[in-house]
């Protein structure tokens, strides 16, 4: 019995600049998140550990990144400021992966046809 063979589906054009229009708006929307989130962790570091900016910047930077802070003696102010801004950055780290992965994703539903609307029977 004869088999028919499929021919790959090219992208058309159209679809391309929307995927990588969706690309570049998500990396633009995840790069502000992350530099507003480095912004508030420098503060916050500066006024309640009273560390120079250089120093801010890496504690703030090693949570967001998932490496936990530089330093670790801690006055009490800052290490419930440390403790919530840890959890702030863990869930602002999963955020910009939702947000970097969208667009790919998206692209594979259309690319399998998937879609809300079959109903089953």
């Amino acid at each position: 019995m004869p088999t028919s063979i499929q021919k790959p589906r090219l992208i058309s054009n159209t679809h391309r600049r929307a995927f990588w229009r969706r690309m570049l708006t998500h990396s633009a929307i995840s790069l502000g998140l992350l530099g507003v989130s480095l912004q508030v962790g420098i503060w916050g570091y500066q006024h309640y550990e009273h560390l120079p900016w250089r120093d801010a910047f890496l504690n703030a930077a090693m949570l967001l990144g998932g490496m936990g802070p530089v330093k670790t003696d801690l006055s009490e102010s800052g290490k419930i400021f440390a403790g919530l801004y840890a959890l702030f950055a863990g869930l602002i780290v999963i955020a910009v992966a939702g947000l970097l992965l969208g667009p790919g994703v998206h692209h594979l539903m259309h690319d399998v046809h998937w879609d809300d609307t079959q109903e089953h029977k």
